[in-house]
């Protein structure tokens, strides 16, 4: 595989896209993935014509991404900005799309990937980011999924607990971003918690709600974002609050505890505060232990570092967070919130500006880069 190749012809790739419509970050996707797939096919089958090969290929990646862009934005346009409360339609097209990529062919992993593809109109960056893996890593996932699924019937659709996976992404990529697609998940959540009673959707859904209902004190009026401590708690959307947690102690009162069950807990937790000092830390911790071990998850074992350190001070959230991998997405940002709390402001300044570096989107970076800048004013007082 000749790299130096690749680099070369990248730019005047790049600019045919542009030259025939596509805009400049969407063209920059396209040869991305483009490009992960000449580095997987060219070294069995090496073109003719490498600069055509990957021209068409981008294009085609292009088209795929923008139809599938389309298609979600057509169902978008179907629902109002908020989620509306209470039941759903039982009947959904895009859920029963869900299913169908969910196919029992695909590991769980390939399906979500795929759908989240397909139907979800996610990027492959998006993905990887979501998985915690390289974005070629990712496309290559999607490609085997893809030609698994080729030649298969689509009569067999996939288990639930992999289309639950799939809403719950779609819906943490809205809730860091575009409120429309968490509204979109959270619709199509309701439509499958009305056609199969399972304490598992119920806690999705619940879990999703009580998320949403923060939304509107997330972010200043200069929408930089503000953390929970320091959220206006009047700014929360109580109906959803009070509708999420009567759904989650429904689906608690059946004793079959899952993962979102247990996420759906810990949120109620925090909305069932007044303030943030009246928020019961001990709980939380407690919840999260049977987070960890439903999932074994080392972000669930991050965020729990978190609220030991709240619920026995920071120097024990600093002990829980030393037995993880420091590579953790945000996990430089949480030993800066600890190390504040602990009183070591200069230590905290410099990994709030190291977190800044490594943050997955602007809100964030200027969010942590504004929290170094506030800690270095107070040591130069």
């Amino acid at each position: 595989m000749n790299e130096a190749l690749l680099r070369s012809l990248t730019p005047s790739v790049l600019g045919i896209l542009v030259r025939r419509g596509a805009d400049f970050a969407a063209a920059e996707d396209a040869v991305q993935d483009a490009l992960v797939e000449a580095i997987r096919v060219w070294p069995a089958d090496p073109p003719r014509d490498p600069k055509g090969w990957l021209v068409t290929v981008a294009w085609r990646k292009f088209l795929d991404a923008t139809r599938a862009d389309a298609a979600r934005r057509r169902r978008e346009d179907l629902v109002d900005e908020e989620p509306a409360p209470g039941p759903a339609p039982a009947v959904d097209d895009t859920l029963q799309l869900y299913f169908l990529c969910a196919h029992p062919s695909l590991t769980p992993s390939s399906a979500v990937a795929l759908t989240l593809r397909a139907v979800g109109g996610l990027t492959t960056r998006q993905i990887a980011q979501a998985y915690l893996v390289p974005e070629a890593t990712m496309a290559q996932r999607i490609s085997r999924a893809k030609r698994t699924v080729s030649g298969v019937r689509f009569d067999q659709p996939g288990d639930v607990a992999t289309v639950l996976r799939v809403l719950y992404l779609v819906f943490n990529e809205g809730y860091s971003g575009d409120v429309d697609l968490a509204a979109e998940a959270i619709r199509l959540t309701r439509r499958l918690a009305a056609a199969i009673d399972h304490p598992e959707v119920a806690g999705l859904l619940a879990l999703m709600l009580l998320h949403h209902a923060r939304y509107a004190a997330r972010t200043a009026p200069d929408g930089s974002l503000v953390p929970l401590a320091e959220q206006d708690r009047g700014r929360w959307d109580t109906a959803l609050i009070a509708e999420g947690v009567g759904i989650l102690q429904a689906a608690l009162a059946r004793d079959r505890l899952g993962e979102f069950q247990a996420q759906a807990a810990i949120a109620a937790l925090h909305a069932d505060a007044l303030t943030a000092e009246e928020t019961d830390w001990v709980q939380i911790v407690e919840w999260y232990d049977e987070l960890a071990r439903l999932t074994d998850s080392p972000v669930v074992r991050l965020n729990r570092a978190v609220a030991v350190g709240e619920a026995d001070g920071p120097r024990a959230g600093l002990a829980a967070l030393a037995a993880l991998d420091d590579s953790l997405p945000r996990h430089t940002a949480v030993a800066a919130y600890l190390h504040e709390r602990d009183g070591d402001l200069a230590t905290a300044a410099r990994l709030y500006a190291e977190a800044a570096h490594k943050a997955p989107n602007l809100a964030e970076r200027d969010h942590l880069t504004r929290q170094a800048a506030r800690l270095n004013a107070r040591r130069c007082r």
